[in-house]
């Protein structure tokens, strides 16, 4: 297995793999920096270099673009949005009040884009429909909110 005109096709179905994987799972430039280091090994499989060059490049450009793809990696996952999953996307809306919010954390009924929901007062006043909320919590099938009216 040290013919090179398989370490050729070794390192190419590497380099594809790992570029294929890098663009289909969800991450930020884990397999990339493996792709870069499977292409230039590729290259110095191409050009007829011995295997441990060719590894050699492999690891140390692996490597290299690794360190020089974290600093992105970072910032990009630090500018994502958090979205919420299921219900939890509600977190932090503005809703309208469609039946009035009772006192004593009875239930009323808001509207957050185009979904009902029922919804109790975060402190436990009464809050008129029409008035404007946010949504604190998701709480089963209910929301807890605040009015942002005054």
């Amino acid at each position: 297995m040290s013919s090179p005109e398989v370490w050729r096709w070794i390192w190419l179905v590497a380099t594809a793999v790992f570029a294929g994987g890098e663009m289909l799972v969800a991450g930020s430039f884990f397999l990339a920096p493996f792709a870069v280091g499977a292409a230039m090994a590729t290259v110095l499989a191409m050009l007829g270099l011995d295997l441990w060059l060719e590894w050699a490049a492999f690891v140390g450009f692996s490597a290299s673009a690794f360190v020089s793809m974290r600093p992105l990696a970072r910032r990009l996952d630090r500018e994502t949005p958090q979205l919420g999953i299921g219900s939890k996307r509600l977190v932090g809306q503005t809703a309208t009040v469609l039946e009035p919010i009772p006192e004593d954390h009875r239930l009323g009924l808001v509207q957050v884009d185009r979904e009902e929901w029922r919804a109790q007062s975060a402190d436990g006043q009464p809050i008129a429909a029409g008035t404007r909320v946010m949504v604190l919590e998701v709480q089963g099938t209910r929301v807890v909110v605040a009015s942002l009216d005054p």
